[in-house]
Formats: C-alpha cells, sequence, structure tokens
C-alpha cells in the first residue's frame, strides 16, 4: 500500500467552454482557453521545473525556474503566467533554458543550509526534488558572504539570521531554509482567507513573517495547514513528521469532526498516524482543511481513552473492568429484565452523529428489532430536528438543497444564526474567497443576521453590506419582515412561484407577510434591528442575482426554530432561488455525520429515508427484511426519555458516542432522568459527563479504527476508510451486532459494506449507494438511484420533491423565557473553532492552546454597570441555575447579549439554559436564556458538588482515577 500522489499541475485549471490546441515539446495538446503553458505541459506529461508554483493558487511567477521558450517570441517566459494560444510552438527544455535554470537553482542553494540527510523534508523537498531535475552539480558562489543560515557568521552575529519558530504545538518555521517564494503567504490569503502572513522587507531582507513579526501562535494565524501544505521546503514542518519520519503509505478517509466533511489522506508509518493532507479530489473541500481536521486527532491515542468494558451496580461504586462477553451478556440481560419487570417501552436508545451511518443505522435496528419499539433518538433533536421538519414541510425533504461548490456560482449570500469560520471553516473559507471575488468577477455580497459581531460581518477584504444584529428570540420577526418588503415593493419571481409552486398558497401567504405589524417598521420594535437595515437587505436579497442562504444552530435551536426554517424557504421561494447553481437553503450541520444519523432512521417517528413508522408499506419492507413487527406509533424524543425516567416508566438505555449530560439542555433535568434508570450503557471514547451515571461502559472506536461512511451538510456520502486496528477491540458496528446477538437477533454483517446493501436495499433515496460505487465515483449526493445514478448536487432543479412548494404563514410568538429585573440579560450559546461539541476529542490535543476554558463574553456597557473587569470570575444565573467562569468583555456581543460557549464540562453552560423548546421538534432553546452576571470569587456550589461526584464515579477498580 503505497503513498497516493496527487499530480500538481502547477496552475489551476480553466473553466473556460473554448479550447485551445498547441504544440509542446513537439506534443499537440489541446486544452481550455486560458489554461497555462505550466498546466497544459503536465497535462501531456510534461512536468516543467517549478517552485513558486501549485494548483492550489494563482500563478505567481517568481521563481523564475518555470521558463520556456515559445517559437516567435523573445525572451524565455515564465509557463505559469503565459496562457496558451492557438498554435503556440512550445519548448520546455533548451541549452538556454538549462543554463539559466541551473543558476537559478544555485542562487536560491547559495542561501540554504545543506543538511538534507538530516532534514525532516528528506524525500519530500520540492527544493531537493527541482536541484535534480535541473541536473545542479555545483554551486558556483560558494556559501560565505550575507546569509539567512548561519546564527553566526564570521565570528560575529549574523543579523540576517532568525531562529526557528516553534510556538504553535503543530508545526515549525524555520527561516533559514525559507526561498520566499511566497507559497505560504499566498495559501493564507487565497485559499484560507486569514491573511495572516505577510512578506516584509525587500530584497535580500525579504522573509516570511506572521503578523506584525510575531510568533505563529501570538499571531491571527488559525492553524489551518495551508501554509504547511504550500511550502516546498522544510521551512514549515509538520512537528509530527519531525518526531515520526516520513510516512510510508496512505488511505483516503473522512474527517471526523464538523459536517463539511472533509476528504484527508491518513498518511501513515506501520500503524502510525504520521499526518492527515486534505485531500485534493475531495469533493466538500478540494484540499483544504482546518485545524480539528489537519492536525486535531491526537486524541484517538490519549492516555485517557478507555480500552476495556467496565460494569458496575450502582453509580457511585467504582468501575469494574471486565471482559467483552461479560459486558455485552450483562448488558443484554439487564435490557431483558427490565422489559420484563416494566413493559417493552421501557427502554430505547441514541444513535450517534459521531459515528458512521452503519453504525447508527444498527443501533435504530437494534431498537426496533431487539428492543420492540421506537424509543430512538439522535443527537439532531438537539440541533437541526427543525431543518427536517421545516424543510419537509416546504420543499418535501429534509436537508439541505446544494453542494458546496454552489456558492462559487452566488451573487448575494445571506447568513443566519451561523458563525462559518468557527464551526464550518473550510466552507467559510470557500465563501470568503467568492465574498473578495476574483479576476475579472466582482465579489458576491453578504447579509449577516446574527446577534453578534461574527467574523464574517468584518474580516480582511471582507465586509457585510448589512449586518441585522437581532434581539435574540426574534428570527421569525425579521424574515417575516424581509419578506413583507420583497411582498410589498413587488420584488418576488412571479414566473417561478407561478410554475414550481402553489399559487393560491402563495397569494394566502402574500397577504400575510403584508400586514403592517409584519413591516419592519413594526419589527424593529421587536428586533432592535433598524427598518433602514431590513429594507436594504430584503432589497438586495432580492435583486441582487442569485441568493443563497446559510443557516445554522442560531436558527433551530429556538422555540420557534422550526417556524424560522419555513420563513427561510418561504423567502427563498419568493425570490426564486431554488434549483439551480448559486442558491439554495443551506442548513450547516454541527457534527461529521448528524445529517446521515437523521437519514439512517434516528428519530422515534421515522423509519431510514425519512418514511413515518405509521406508513404500513414503509414497516412492510423491514418487517419482511428483519423477521419481526415494527410497532407504527411513534418511539420517545430524548426529552421524552427523560422525563418518563423520573416518572418512572423508563428505565434503561443505550447511548452510543453522545455526551447527553454535557450537550442537552437544563443539565439538572439530565442528571435526574439518568440516576432514575436502572441500566443506562454508555458506548464512546473516554469517561464523558453522561458515564457518571451510567451502569456500563462500552469502549468506542475513532474515526481512524473502522470502515464505513459519513453525510454531510451537503448530502455527501463519502467513505471513512480503517487505517489501524482498533486499539478497543472492535469497531463500534461490531460491538452493537455484539450486543444484539446476546439480546438473540440473528445478525451476521461481515463488514460494514454489507449493511450499506441493506440501507441501499430498503432506502429509496440511497438505492444505487454501495461501497464499490463510492470507490467508483469518489462520493456521491443522496438522492442517489435510478432517476439520478450520479447522485443529486443540487436539489429541486425541476421540481419540488413533494410536487408543488408550499408557502406557509409564519406568526411570530414571542419565546416564554423573558427577560426582568432579577435575570435583564439574555445568554445565547455557541462554538469556537479550536473546539468541536462537548470537547470530549478536542480537549484531549494541542488545541487547548487556544481555548483553554469557557468565557463569557460580555458588552462593555454591562461589564461597568456589574463592576466586572476583564478575566473577572463572573456568576452567571438564571431560572434554571447558575456557574461561574470568567468574563471576557467585547463589543462583538450588543448590549443586553451576553455568550458563552460549552467545550468544557467544568462551565457547564446547559446547567443555565432552560427546558423551553421548539413546538414542533423539541429542540431546545438554547439561544434564548434569561440571566443575571455578578462578580464571583470562584465555583458555584453546584460546580463543586459536580466536580466531587464526577470524580467519584471516575473511579476504577484497581487502577488510579481516570480523569475526564
Amino acid at each position: 500500500m503505497p503513498l497516493i500522489s496527487e499530480i500538481d499541475f502547477g496552475t489551476p485549471a480553466s473553466r473556460s467552454e473554448k479550447m485551445v490546441t498547441l504544440t509542446i515539446d513537439g506534443n499537440e495538446i489541446t486544452v481550455p482557453e486560458g489554461t497555462s503553458i505550466m498546466r497544459a505541459s503536465m497535462e501531456a506529461g510534461i512536468e516543467v521545473p517549478k517552485l513558486c508554483a501549485t494548483d492550489m493558487m494563482d500563478s505567481f511567477g517568481s521563481c523564475r525556474l518555470c521558463l520556456v521558450e515559445i517559437e516567435g517570441r523573445a525572451g524565455m517566459p515564465a509557463s505559469c503566467t503565459t496562457p496558451v494560444a492557438p498554435g503556440m510552438n512550445v519548448s520546455t527544455q533548451t541549452p538556454r533554458l538549462k543554463d539559466v535554470r541551473r543558476g537559478v537553482m544555485e542562487l536560491y542553494i547559495s542561501d540554504h543550509p545543506l543538511d538534507c540527510l538530516t532534514c525532516a523534508a528528506n524525500g519530500d523537498c520540492e527544493l531537493q526534488d527541482m536541484a535534480g531535475a535541473v541536473g545542479l552539480r555545483d554551486v558556483r558562489y560558494g556559501y560565505d558572504g550575507a546569509n539567512h543560515v548561519k546564527a553566526r557568521d564570521n565570528g560575529g552575529i549574523n543579523v540576517n539570521w532568525a531562529p526557528k519558530d516553534e510556538s504553535n504545538p503543530y508545526f515549525t518555521f524555520d527561516p533559514a531554509k525559507c526561498i520566499v517564494c511566497s507559497r505560504c503567504v499566498r495559501a493564507c490569503e487565497e485559499v484560507q482567507g486569514t491573511f495572516a502572513l505577510t512578506i516584509e522587507g525587500r530584497g535580500f531582507d525579504s522573509r516570511v513573517s506572521a503578523g506584525m513579526h510575531e510568533n505563529f501562535l501570538e499571531s491571527e494565524c488559525v492553524s489551518c495547514g495551508a501554509c504547511v501544505q504550500a511550502c516546498p521546503t522544510a521551512t514549515l514542518t509538520e512537528k509530527s513528521v519531525i518526531d515520526i519520519g516520513q510516512p510510508e503509505h496512505s488511505v483516503v478517509t473522512t474527517c471526523a469532526y464538523c459536517g463539511v466533511g472533509c476528504s484527508f489522506k491518513a498518511e501513515m508509518r506501520g500503524e502510525e498516524l504520521v499526518r492527515m493532507v486534505p485531500w485534493k479530489d475531495g469533493q466538500a473541500n478540494r484540499g483544504h482543511s482546518c485545524v480539528k481536521g489537519r492536525f486535531a486527532y491526537g486524541y484517538s491515542t490519549h492516555k485517557e481513552r478507555i480500552l476495556n468494558p467496565m460494569i458496575r451496580e450502582k453509580i457511585s461504586d467504582p468501575w469494574r473492568e471486565v471482559t467483552w462477553e461479560e459486558a455485552l451478556a450483562h448488558t443484554a440481560a439487564e435490557f431483558r429484565r427490565i422489559q420484563y419487570q416494566h413493559g417493552r417501552d421501557s427502554v430505547g436508545g441514541i444513535t450517534s452523529s459521531r459515528c458512521t451511518n452503519e453504525e447508527t443505522y444498527l443501533v435504530q435496528k437494534l431498537v426496533r428489532a431487539g428492543f420492540g419499539n421506537n424509543n430512538v433518538d439522535t443527537c439532531a433533536r438537539v440541533c437541526h430536528s427543525p431543518t427536517g421538519y421545516g424543510l419537509g414541510a416546504t420543499f418535501g425533504t429534509s436537508a439541505g438543497t446544494q453542494n458546496f461548490d454552489s456558492v462559487e456560482h452566488t451573487d448575494v449570500v445571506m447568513i443566519i444564526g451561523a458563525n462559518p469560520t468557527d464551526g464550518h471553516p473550510v466552507f467559510a473559507s470557500r465563501l470568503k474567497k467568492r465574498l473578495r471575488g476574483s479576476a475579472g468577477k466582482e465579489g458576491a455580497k453578504l447579509i449577516v443576521i446574527d446577534p453578534r459581531r461574527i467574523d464574517m460581518v468584518s474580516s480582511p477584504h471582507v465586509k457585510a453590506s448589512h449586518h441585522l444584529p437581532l434581539r435574540p428570540g426574534t428570527n421569525v420577526a425579521v424574515v417575516t419582515s424581509l419578506a413583507h418588503v420583497i411582498v410589498t415593493e413587488g420584488l418576488y419571481d412571479e414566473k417561478f412561484i407561478r410554475e414550481r409552486c402553489d399559487w393560491s398558497e402563495f397569494e394566502d401567504w402574500a397577504a400575510f407577510v403584508a400586514e403592517p405589524h409584519h413591516s419592519p417598521e413594526a419589527v424593529e420594535k421587536l428586533s432592535g434591528v433598524p427598518a433602514e437595515e431590513i429594507r436594504g437587505a430584503a432589497r438586495l436579497f432580492a435583486t441582487g442575482g442569485n441568493g443563497s442562504i446559510y443557516y445554522g444552530l442560531g436558527v433551530t435551536e429556538h422555540s420557534q426554530g422550526s417556524t424560522t426554517v419555513m420563513a427561510i424557504a418561504n423567502l427563498a421561494m419568493a425570490t426564486g432561488n431554488i434549483g439551480r447553481p448559486g442558491v439554495g437553503v443551506n442548513p450547516l450541520r454541527g457534527q461529521n455525520n448528524v445529517q446521515g444519523s437523521c437519514d439512517m432512521g434516528s428519530f422515534p417517528h421515522e423509519l431510514p429515508g425519512y418514511r413515518h413508522v405509521s406508513d404500513d408499506a414503509t414497516r412492510d419492507i423491514f418487517e419482511k427484511l428483519w423477521g419481526v413487527t415494527i410497532s407504527n406509533e411513534p418511539g420517545l424524543r430524548i426529552p421524552n426519555m427523560l422525563d418518563a425516567a423520573v416518572d418512572g416508566s423508563f428505565k434503561g438505555i443505550y447511548i452510543q458516542g453522545e455526551d447527553i449530560l454535557q450537550s442537552d439542555p437544563d443539565t439538572k433535568h439530565v442528571s435526574a432522568g439518568l440516576a432514575a434508570m436502572e441500566c443506562v450503557v454508555v458506548q464512546d471514547l473516554f469517561l464523558n459527563e453522561t458515564a457518571n451515571y451510567a451502569h456500563v461502559f462500552l469502549p468506542g472506536s475513532t474515526f481512524l479504527e473502522k470502515d464505513g461512511t459519513f453525510t454531510n451538510a451537503e448530502r455527501r456520502i463519502n467513505r471513512v476508510r480503517k487505517v489501524m486496528t482498533p486499539r478497543n477491540g472492535y469497531a463500534d458496528w461490531e460491538v452493537t451486532q455484539k450486543l444484539a446477538q446476546a439480546m438473540g437477533l440473528n445478525w451476521n454483517y461481515g463488514h460494514p459494506s454489507q449493511i450499506m446493501d441493506e440501507i441501499a436495499a430498503t432506502t429509496p433515496s440511497f438505492a444505487m449507494v454501495s461501497y464499490d460505487y463510492l470507490e467508483k465515483m469518489g462520493s456521491v449526493q443522496w438522492p442517489c438511484n435510478e432517476k439520478a445514478p450520479l447522485g443529486s448536487p443540487i436539489m429541486h432543479v425541476n421540481g419540488f420533491v413533494r410536487g408543488k412548494g408550499k408557502f406557509i404563514r409564519t406568526e411570530y410568538v414571542a419565546t416564554d423565557e423573558k427577560t426582568g429585573p432579577r435575570f435583564p440579560l439574555l445568554l445565547t450559546t455557541g462554538r469556537i473553532l479550536s473546539q468541536y461539541n462537548v470537547g470530549a476529542q478536542t480537549r484531549r490535543t494541542d488545541n487547548v492552546v487556544w481555548h483553554e476554558e469557557d468565557r463569557l463574553e460580555i458588552h462593555p456597557n454591562d461589564a461597568e454597570m456589574r463592576g466586572v473587569r476583564d478575566g473577572d470570575w463572573v456568576k452567571l444565573m438564571s431560572r434554571s441555575g447558575d456557574t461561574t467562569l470568567r468574563a471576557l468583555i467585547t463589543e462583538r456581543v450588543a448590549p443586553g447579549v451576553v455568550y458563552t460557549t460549552f467545550h468544557h464540562p467544568t462551565t457547564q453552560a446547559n446547567v443555565i439554559t432552560t427546558d423551553f423548546s421548539d413546538w414542533a421538534t423539541n429542540c431546545p432553546e438554547y439561544k434564548v436564556t434569561a440571566v443575571q452576571v455578578s462578580p464571583s470569587n470562584g465555583p458555584s456550589q453546584w460546580q463543586v458538588d459536580y466536580d466531587e461526584q464526577a470524580r467519584q464515579s471516575r473511579r476504577i477498580a484497581g487502577k488510579m482515577e481516570a480523569a475526564e
């Protein structure tokens, strides 16, 4: 199994449809107009030497190695910056070119360390390769004189030399090895869009600098790895490569963090992971990455990972390590006992959005076929369940409409309740590139609707045309007010609506949104957003060309989450922004397989493929295949399971890869529900917070240790490939199968591909999906069936899945969570770039250097009124509970609004959140909690008690205490 090599064509591909024929070294070749000579040569199999060029970025023309000669033209132009022309006759290798290239390379090598044998890039260095390619055998200039290589020169200090920067936890920067090709600077600008790097000085004094001559850790660098990937020498090198050495084989797999679903090459030495390199053929990420996917994989070998099954009688007892056989037999016996004593509906399960489609499918199958009920739910309950309801009602399918490539064709982008640079950074980079524009193409316009001034509002070379900093909880009012402007000013797309939607429903909806109380002036009083900003945003979206909407948990995690999703769908239909590239309604899914967990039937009312359990025909498919009878009654949602547990009727639960104690709202209610159960089974990598209340712990496997598929936010089904043996002994699907077998089910899957075959046989939208097909296609977007054999990058092209698009009235109803004298501020929550979800994985990596604790963002005015200074400990109190954390004074939040993340269990932000939820789906209202903030001297009593209970719960008999 060799290293997977990728061809670097030197410059990006041209998108022109017009073709040009030329001759290169006697070979006739036809390429799209606008293609560079360098790329055309590479496509003909002729590699022109290069150092500053790479196909991830626009041509630059600085290294002077890629010179060519063109018949009839004077001089030697750079092949990377010279486009092809009809009839052109190019020579890439002549005596004159050879001499010039050797001379250029001599200059590079004369100011470069000659430590190739001990250099970490030995065997993976483009400078080394190019020296060989041009036939360099000697350096006539010698190595004396001014240089950047030696710390001391002629006995004195060399002012041109700079020390190695090792501040970043994942890579080093060695200026002595830099050839100033600018590839890292351009990658930061063109690929990532952060503009954290620059070239300081001129001529011989030129050097790469992070920010204003800062070290990498303290600069604006976001550690995406684009600069490391671009570097042609050892100047920027992964510390893992320095420690382990060069990899010897690689496997393409899919990242297990956010819903972007980036493809990576896992580069290995034996079973040791050397590095993760973004795969250029990955259709979701196109060769880019973020700090989590690129570097934060160390949790897989962290010392706190649990590798052996454990059981205990009571949650106050220490854990006892047992064999897999004993753990599974004990679990099966307990579930059978509970059902015998308390009834068939007394147990249930929760599927994981971090596990594969195949593993999720098996958990819901275990609940329905083994437990005999529909008591199965997933983390989408607390994040994007309103997306499923709202888009299902309006469009007929419960997923986003576009692929990520679609953003390259958009003209106006509306971001609602999402923070792409932190939550979906690779997509954010692609979005920022479109907003900046390119040669010959003006940048897209941006509208941001968010209580906070997120980075997308204003960042280098990106500025929102409109920022609507609405009061938390007023989403429906603001989106409906946008529709009011579009309707009353006649900006809607009548042709699209008449052809694609129900015209009578549109007329009813249009009359509704045109009512005076939906006007921007009226809504300003509710939302705090100036009426002219609402009007300006509405006009821009309706008239600016292709309009696309991207939204996140700031839309769904409200008591009117489903209503807001429907309001967004109304807006897209009214403006005709559905069914083609550059438009659409796009939920930015939070976890790597939250879309897939929903697709696989993880909701208590739906079987795989979003088909209701009450549908006789659908049940018949699964009943015949599984040999069981499936209940036609929906089961319990997660909040209902907890309520029933407190009431005494729900006694056992199997939780695969979810930490509901930290992630779900009203922590005290969650803990009360778990404490009331007789058998809580947690399957995970670490003793997470939920495991404090568990009776059985089944160790899980990481994405590196299993085969399967993930489905990302654009409905893309991507392969996950095993690169190492599971350290716990089994992949998660095998654990679920063994539990099913212990409960008497005759399951005999030999490989996850067989599970996918069953999914395809029972689920119309997956009908043509198989591992063989994914190997052939790379990835596909469902629906993938006879009607769409190549998959469906864009949905609703010729009509909506439901037939006619449905306009639905969206009346604003204020949340029951009110501010008042006791709780005058509104708390909203979210994520930060370096951390992921509850932090169980990222907190066990070096990402903690950027976010070692949750902080409370508070506006300077609110802080001053309370005597709070930056960094002070503050008490955050709501009607549900209180916690303490340190204050971060910032104008990113508006007066009256505070914000925090939920990545650290020591804070337990969800002890603050309430049990209010979305009217249709029970999705919790995380984004609106009335709170008070006051100075504090330290942890709250609840935090002290919680910490002690957690410490006691994590004891393992015969071992030192296992820390969370």
